[in-house]
């Protein structure tokens, strides 16, 4: 963006390179946030859900098994229920951190008359509703190395958000200048216009990029203009 004076005129980044830049800082902020949260969090709910829901096929089969000679009772099927609790792997990485162990069935599966239909599912459905789990949880839990992957992309978000943040923070305190009788770059070099040998446009109309070969005082280079960032 131009700003002039009598003498010298200054371009200064552009609205759409900050926006882009802000832009991009908030997408890898927010991505890293996102996979941080599923490699602690979101990830191992799920799996404790799985486990959770697995103890109510459990309970069916066994319901099932237990009644087939139909002289299973109410109060016999409650006390064993009771007497089990849901299974969870060993590993407890897998798992929430606050998670009680052992946990007990959750008392829906106790109740005799709500598991004669052998519709454990159905019995799911109003268990999850109540505690906020999905009605249809994952074919199989989390592993390992996927919990890991969330806090391997979480630091790679996070690493290119500091990326963005400097590259942001370093353009936005620079610009480029011209006077009566030099230009300015972006890094501070003053380069007279007597310095200046080539100026190649070829990619000025497609990229907004162009760049002047110099030699003399300021020494030797090329000094890159980019139309789309000043």
């Amino acid at each position: 963006m131009p700003t002039a004076s009598p003498d010298r005129i200054v371009c200064k980044p552009t609205p759409w390179f900050t926006l882009r830049a802000v832009a991009m800082l908030l997408m890898f902020s927010v991505f890293a946030a996102y996979f941080a949260f599923d490699g602690a969090v979101g990830y191992r709910k799920k799996n404790k859900e799985y486990y959770i829901h697995a103890s109510f096929k459990k309970a069916k089969d066994e319901f099932e098994a237990k009644s087939k000679d139909g002289t299973l009772t109410a109060t016999e099927w409650k006390q064993h229920a009771e007497a089990q609790s849901v299974w969870f792997p060993e590993d407890a990485y897998l798992l929430p951190k606050d998670l009680q162990q052992p946990m007990p069935w959750p008392a829906i599966l106790h109740d005799y008359e709500k598991m004669k239909p052998l519709q454990f599912h159905l019995l799911w459905r109003e268990y999850s509703g109540e505690h906020g789990y999905s009605d249809e949880p994952k074919e199989k839990p989390f592993s390992t190395r996927e919990i890991r992957e969330q806090w391997f992309f979480s630091a790679l978000c996070g690493v290119l958000s500091v990326v963005t943040l400097f590259f942001l923070l370093r353009t936005i305190r620079r610009s480029i200048s011209a006077d009566q009788e030099a230009v300015t770059s972006q890094t501070g070099k003053r380069i007279t216009y007597g310095d200046l040998k080539t100026l190649d446009l070829r990619k000025w109309d497609t990229k907004g990029l162009a760049f002047a070969d110099y030699e003399g005082a300021a020494g030797k280079g090329r000094l890159r203009i980019d139309g789309l960032t000043y």
